[in-house]
């Protein structure tokens, strides 16, 4: 996001320069496309905000890992560069004042009529036509304005907690400082798209050799999914509140809630069929229940066994929650000849409406075309997303294989642990693809995994579902064949039986527990190894190079010691920076001046000007320079003016030498003559 700041008042804002911004950055990378290494600016939802992204992909090589933290480095550079004196740009998941009255610099008069918002102007939607339609529709659709709510972080003098008599005097210089608190309840409360599409995130795209290996690995980013959004938690600033959540995934999901009152599940059974002819030319005719946002977490796994006996049962167990689909749909893809699980996946999509169509879009060949896809693909935002190749127009097009998306990590505050973070997700499936791994556990478990990583400082007090034994379904019926068999001829009683160390393989594929993150990336107990530890064995096994195993061995360590709590996750940190602060009155309120002094503090972090080693550790961050972020070309032949200036640039700068070495000189001679005069 881009801010501007006033050091005198300390004063921070929205600074809606985004397109402005992405014209200028697209334009400079339009010099330098020759380049191997180079940059993608891309629009996002609000007009302070530019996504970046490398722009080639990263090969399948060990080395390519250096590349990640190199290229983010340089989109860092590149947008400072472009930055006014007074702008910043820290790598934050949300501004923590959005919502605020006064947080946005803009003399626009203050109007909503895509959102209605109570607390945030439309100005700050990217003007883009399908930002202001995709706004305008969700609010249409459901029929009321999104109703986002987050519990409200309790401190000493937090005024929702209090009893009538001290929360009024705290509410009144509340106000005063603008903030408004209207809230009646223990929760903060916002109301439209911007506070959730206003927030940025890390995602990685994963490429697979096959759609079999994609499917695979779309179904093993889904269980750690959860996972990975708690280790990475940044976001516990609402509004200018604390929150007692650290991550922005529900807010999301809540501000893109287009769901009906019935599909909510909101209407009374008996008026269903009134509702439903109001509502018939929505999907399901707005009453088929939806259990879920558009924006939430898996609602079913997609890989395919090859009609395997012990897979269609594992998969019976394990999609375990509500997925309505669109049966007319699935019928048409079973018919096609898509396997049972992809044509419930695909069918589950499109149990949702379009939201955004472009004129002239609607009758485009969907045999040369797949934008009518893509148009309910791109809106149903999943933890993971799996997403077929695009079709090729013609030969020159690039050839773009089948990907996976894992879409729920937090953005961080440096290179460093971004580039950590993307290289461990794909190592990690790498390892699983190699050992064969499976991660399975239920997607009920899932979800309760995903609601915890919500909680506060989750990273270190919960405990999540995880496999206790992540070996191929065939392994783990081999291993309890043998342990039957054990069981027969060496265990006679009950309590030997109970003492058996493969105990635990008798439970069927399905055994897992709950562990913290330390055990899940660390190992537990000798029986599990841990996600670390065979992320090494992994790069012994492929004889990792030196220089690439120097540098990733940083990022696990990194990870590591996050996991294990040793390190503080963004969110905590910023809790405590908030709490400690000099101005902080135990009431949950970021007020400006603390935001601001946050939001300095993590743009020097990032740039590597200031050490924090509660986040990083002993890790040093390289210092980041705006200056020249493009390469220099090599000039060729002069013309006669260029070499009269440069003639007269080298004799001034010779004269600056000559100035200062006769200076030295005189400043050695000084303490000489001191010394003899004293003697």
């Amino acid at each position: 996001g881009i801010f501007v700041i006033n050091a005198k008042s300390k004063s921070i804002k929205l600074q809606l320069r985004g397109a402005e911004l992405l014209e200028l950055l697209q334009q400079n990378e339009l010099k330098v496309m020759h380049q191997s290494e180079g940059c993608t600016w891309h629009p996002e939802f609000g007009t302070w905000m530019i996504e970046s992204t490398p722009s080639r992909p990263y090969s399948n090589y060990a080395t390519d890992l250096l590349r990640v933290e190199r290229n983010m480095i340089l989109r860092r550079r590149r947008l400072l560069a472009s930055l006014q004196p007074n702008e910043i740009a820290p790598t934050v998941t949300c501004f923590p004042l959005l919502g605020i009255s006064n947080t946005i610099s803009t003399n626009e008069t203050f109007t909503a009529p895509f959102s209605t918002s109570q607390y945030v102007p439309d100005i700050v939607i990217n003007p883009h036509p399908r930002f202001g339609a995709l706004v305008r529709n969700i609010r249409a659709r459901r029929g009321s304005k999104v109703d986002i709510k987050i519990p409200l972080f309790k401190d000493l003098l937090t005024p929702e907690y209090l009893e009538e008599s001290q929360r009024k005097s705290i509410l009144e210089i509340m106000k005063r400082d603008g903030h408004m608190t209207e809230e009646t309840d223990s929760n903060i409360h916002m109301d439209c798209m911007a506070f959730g599409m206003g927030m940025c995130c890390l995602q990685v795209t994963l490429q697979a050799c096959d759609v079999n290996e994609s499917r695979y690995i779309y179904d093993q980013l889904a269980v750690l999914a959860p996972i990975m959004l708690a280790l990475t938690a940044s976001s516990p600033i609402y509004k200018g509140r604390l929150a007692d959540i650290d991550v922005r995934w529900t807010v999301i999901a809540q501000s893109v809630d287009d769901r009906t009152a019935a599909e909510r599940g909101e209407v009374p059974e008996e008026d269903l069929p009134s509702f439903a002819a109001e509502h018939s030319q929505y999907a399901g005719q707005g009453v088929r229940r939806q259990s879920k946002s558009r924006y939430d977490s898996i609602s079913t796994y997609i890989y395919h066994c090859n009609n395997c006996e012990l897979c269609e049962r594992s998969f019976e167990y394990y999609n375990d929650v509500p997925c309505p689909v669109d049966e007319e749909i699935k019928s048409r893809l079973l018919a096609g000849g898509i396997d049972g699980n992809l044509s419930h996946h695909l069918a589950h999509l499109f149990t949702r409406d379009p939201l955004v169509i472009f004129e002239g879009e609607i009758e485009s060949d969907d045999a040369a075309s797949m934008d009518h896809f893509e148009n309910i693909q791109s809106t149903n935002w999943q933890s993971v997303r799996w997403k077929p190749p695009p079709i090729r127009k013609t030969l020159e097009d690039p050839h773009i294989g089948w990907r996976v998306e894992l879409r729920t990590m937090e953005v961080q505050l440096t290179d460093f642990c971004n580039a950590a973070f993307t290289v461990f997700t794909a190592l990690v499936t790498r390892v699983i693809l190699a050992f064969d791994l499976g991660l399975y556990i239920p997607l009920s478990k899932v979800d309760e995994n995903m609601r915890r990583a919500h909680l506060n400082d989750a990273a270190r007090t919960q405990k999540f579902f995880f496999r206790e034994f992540m070996g191929p379904p065939d392994m783990e019926e081999s291993s309890a064949s043998r342990a039957v068999e054990e069981w027969n001829d060496s265990y006679a009683n009950e309590e030997s039986f109970n003492q058996a160390p493969w105990k635990k393989y008798l439970k069927t594929e399905h055994a897992f527990e709950e562990m913290s993150l330390s055990e899940i990336f660390n190992g537990k107990d000798g029986y599990y190894p841990g996600l670390v530890p065979l992320v090494y064995a992994y790069l012994s096994y492929i004889d990792c190079d030196p220089e690439a195993f120097h540098r990733v061995d940083e990022y696990l360590q990194f990870i590591s010691r996050r996991a294990s709590g040793e390190l503080l996750t963004p969110a905590q940190w910023m809790r405590k920076f908030v709490t400690s602060h000099p101005k902080y009155r135990k009431d949950s309120v970021v007020s400006e001046e603390i935001a601001y002094d946050l939001m300095i503090a993590c743009k020097e972090i990032g740039e590597g000007t200031r050490a924090c080693p509660e986040l990083l550790g002993d890790v040093k961050i390289t210092k980041i320079h705006a200056g020249h972020p493009y390469d220099t070309q090599l000039a060729g032949k002069l013309s006669s003016a260029d070499r009269s200036s440069l003639i007269q640039r080298l004799l001034q700068r010779g004269d600056q030498v000559r100035q200062r070495r006769e200076s030295e000189a005189e400043e050695k001679k000084i303490p000489l003559m001191r010394a003899h005069s004293i003697s």
